[in-house]
Formats: structure tokens, C-alpha cells, sequence
């Protein structure tokens, strides 16, 4: 019973909102709303166990000790400011919410994306080293692409042109593939879950 209980309500949910989006109907739609809000609540007590478990996690590892135990009671102390501060003073511009978030986390942001950034560039330079045929159309094309928001004289018009070519014909080419290959992908794992072949979310027990 304990694994066939949630198989069967996957397989039952599963069923019928396949089904659901063939039947043009009201129930049907009905069904379709009504399983969205499911989603949102699934969501919220998904929420607390996330809660939960960084709790449980970061404490461990202030508890022992562990290298770098010092973040996890700056996460501890941030998660219990942003928990508290938000109910009690509320979330208007001037009050503790609002300064953390804007004095402390978008600043956080803002490196982790220039970090990002810099990480990008080191792996484009390694990627685009001409080694072949492929590698140097990747590397002209790369080129053409930066390029086009670039005045360069009288090349700006067809370097904008060519640019503009790259980006509508094969990179939407390829751009389409992906997705179709994303969207087999994601259908086969639904398929996989739904008649009880993957049954990893059941855990190990």
C-alpha cells in the first residue's frame, strides 16, 4: 500500500488531465482549473518542506563544525530576519524587509551574475578555439552576432543583415530542434511516470 497508493493517484491524475485536454467541455475545464489550483497548494507545502530542509541542513552543519560553518549561520540568521521582518513591519519600501532585500540580496545577485558573466567568457574563449571546420563556423558566426551592435562604417548594414540572417535561419533551425527534442523528452518522462516506470519520486524505501 505504500507505493501503491501514490501510483494510483498518479495514474489516475495523470489519465484524466490527458484526457481533459481533448474534451472540449466545461467540466473539463473546470478540471483543469481546479487541478492548477492543486499545483499551487502542492507548491506551498512544497515550500515548507524546502524550509525544513535548509533548516535541517545548514544547523547540521554549524553543529559539527563543518568547513564553513560560518555561512550557515548567516543563512540561518537571513532566513529568520526575512521570516519575521516580513510579517511583523511589514513588506513597503523603508522597512527591514525591504532594506535587506535591496542592501543585501539584489547585491548578492548583481555579483553572482558578473561572476556568471565571467564565467561565460572563459568558456566561449575555450569553446571557440579554432580546431576544426564546425569550430570555426561557431567562432565567425559568435563574431558576427556581437558584432552586429557594433558601427563599423559601411559594413554595419551587412554585418546587421548577416546577422539578422544567423539569428532567423539556422539558429531558429537549431533553436526548433531543441525544443522538439525537449518536448519528446519531457513526454517520455511524463509516460514513464504516469504508468509507474519511474519510481524514483517514491524514493528508496
Amino acid at each position: 500500500m505504500k507505493r501503491q497508493v501514490p501510483l494510483a493517484l498518479v495514474f489516475i491524475t495523470g489519465m484524466l488531465l490527458v484526457i481533459q485536454y481533448f474534451v472540449p467541455h466545461d467540466y473539463s475545464e473546470f478540471l483543469y482549473e481546479y487541478s492548477l489550483d492543486w499545483v499551487i497548494v502542492i507548491g506551498i507545502f512544497a515550500t515548507a518542506l524546502g524550509l525544513w530542509s535548509l533548516v535541517k541542513v545548514t544547523t547540521g552543519k554549524v553543529h559539527r563544525r563543518q568547513k564553513g560553518w560560518g555561512y550557515s549561520v548567516v543563512t540561518l540568521v537571513g532566513l529568520a530576519v526575512m521570516l519575521f521582518a516580513g510579517p511583523i513591519w511589514g513588506i513597503e519600501e523603508g522597512t527591514i524587509f525591504m532594506k535587506f532585500f535591496w542592501y543585501i540580496y539584489t547585491p548578492i545577485q548583481s555579483t553572482m551574475f558578473s561572476l556568471l558573466a565571467f564565467f561565460i567568457a572563459s568558456a566561449a574563449y575555450r569553446s571557440f578555439r579554432v580546431r576544426s571546420l564546425v569550430a570555426t563556423v561557431l567562432l565567425v558566426s559568435a563574431l558576427v552576432i556581437m558584432m552586429r551592435l557594433i558601427p563599423i562604417g559601411p559594413f554595419s548594414n551587412f554585418n546587421q543583415t548577416l546577422a539578422g540572417w544567423i539569428l532567423s535561419v539556422p539558429n531558429m533551425a537549431a533553436k526548433r530542434a531543441i525544443a522538439m527534442g525537449v518536448g519528446l523528452g519531457a513526454m517520455a518522462t511524463a509516460l514513464k511516470v504516469v504508468t509507474g516506470i519511474e519510481r524514483s519520486y517514491l524514493g528508496k524505501d
